[in-house]
């Protein structure tokens, strides 16, 4: 995309951000016929997902969840374009949830890592954290290569007041004095280099998992927290946030138990809510290397404190 029409695209996306909630849906309900029915936008990435990761359901059931993920997915289009001017008020009513345990973190002035997997509409997420959170909201991400693309996003994700990070500078930003508790967010369930990730079964398959967040947990110390964001039944856009604790002290767990017990909670969440996770990911194109040094594993022992196990839905 070219900077003039670039620039045209997003004014254009900034003005659609006005449209009522009826009319967006409207045009989420056209994107998605758009997309997947005529495009078929990912549609054998998505079906060999779901195939794979759901091996006891039958056609029928993945048919529907497939069906089901379209529409979330044209959803989150939408809803991110209504997000980039919506008032606080609108952010707080489009996310709920109880995050008074933050309160705590923050009179002991503990610093804290948000883990989530792209579950729910992430950027609202985002947004949520640093509009509602009293800790100061540091947001990992990865710049987009188009420049009037990353802008957007930047101007978006920014505007209550959060600090945008690239990951290859989140440990210099870590470094630097600050006058209050924060609180770092990420999503940390996307495909890693396979020489470097951290292994373990995931949704029947094997799958690597980015290993920084454990390095950046245990490095700075900080209290390991985990955010899912599920859908409201009924209630189109409107979601709720669970916030579960995985680690207190994460120098003292076992190598790689922080992100085993991240990806077992996410995959208790997935078989709750199946639509309601980014399928058209290419989550595992990396396959796992045949030979794995010992930091890439993780090896169970005898239950430790502070050990979870993945609740019910």
């Amino acid at each position: 995309m070219s900077q003039i029409p670039g620039k045209i695209f997003f004014s254009l996306l900034n003005a659609l951000s006005g449209i009522s909630w009826k009319n967006a849906f409207r045009l989420s309900n056209t994107l998605k016929f758009l997309l997947f029915d005529l495009g078929r936008y990912r549609k054998n990435v998505i079906w060999t997902n779901l195939k794979n990761s759901f091996p006891e359901k039958t056609h029928a059931e993945l048919k529907q969840i497939a069906d089901d993920f379209y529409l979330h997915f044209t959803d989150l289009i939408v809803e991110t374009i209504k997000f980039r001017t919506a008032p606080p008020e609108l952010i707080r009513e489009h996310l709920q949830g109880d995050i008074s345990i933050m309160d705590g973190f923050y009179a002991s002035k503990t610093n804290i890592i948000y883990l989530m997997g792209h579950r729910g509409n992430w950027e609202l997420a985002n947004l949520f954290s640093s509009l509602c959170f009293t800790h100061e909201c540091i947001v990992v991400y990865r710049p987009l290569q188009n420049e009037e693309a990353d802008q957007w996003f930047l101007d978006l994700r920014t505007r209550f007041g959060a600090i945008l990070v690239p990951m290859d500078q989140i440990f210099k930003e870590l470094q630097k004095p600050r006058a209050r508790p924060y609180v770092v967010v990420l999503a940390n369930d996307q495909s890693p280099m396979p020489q470097t990730a951290f292994w373990t079964n995931f949704l029947h398959q094997d799958t690597g998992v980015f290993r920084g967040v454990e390095t950046i947990a245990r490095r700075y110390n900080l209290t390991v927290l985990y955010a899912d964001f599920s859908k409201i039944s009924g209630k189109r856009g409107h979601y709720h946030v669970t916030i579960t604790p995985i680690s207190l002290d994460p120098k003292n767990e076992r190598p790689n138990g922080i992100l085993e017990k991240q990806i077992r909670i996410l995959e208790n969440d997935i078989h709750c809510q199946p639509a309601n996770w980014l399928w058209s990911h290419r989550r595992w194109k990396h396959r796992r290397p045949e030979v794995l040094k010992p930091e890439q594993l993780y090896t169970p022992g005898n239950a430790l404190p502070g050990d979870i196990s993945p609740g019910d839905c």
